[in-house]
């Protein structure tokens, strides 16, 4: 089974779950220079069952610099995360038609 992993190896839970999978040799997408498409966080959010709000980082000041909040439409969170990356919470795991976001890291084990 391929796995991609939306990665910040600044990040100390990104690079823990990376250490869980890594023996499943992810294909690594550094998101934050590779920045998805508003196409493909939508079809992230699908993936996982959540909300764009749910896969946002909430507390960044980017998130309240661009006027946003929780109860914001989801095509401004979309828009956002796109155009910010860092505003996407980290990691997302991929593993075919399921995906889970890596908080905690134990969180992706149900996808190996």
């Amino acid at each position: 089974m391929a796995l991609t992993i939306w990665h910040n190896p600044r990040c100390s839970k990104s690079r823990q779950t990376l250490a869980l999978i890594e023996a499943h040799a992810p294909t690594i997408r550094l998101y934050l220079t590779d920045a998805p498409s508003e196409a493909e966080l939508r079809a992230a959010a699908k993936v996982l069952g959540v909300k764009p709000v749910d896969m946002m980082r909430t507390g960044e000041a980017e998130f309240k610099d661009q006027g946003l909040n929780k109860a914001s439409p989801d095509d401004a969170l979309f828009a956002a995360m796109a155009q910010t990356p860092k505003l996407i919470e980290r990691p997302i795991v991929f593993a075919g038609d399921k995906a889970a976001i890596g908080r905690p890291p134990e969180a992706v084990l149900s996808l190996l």
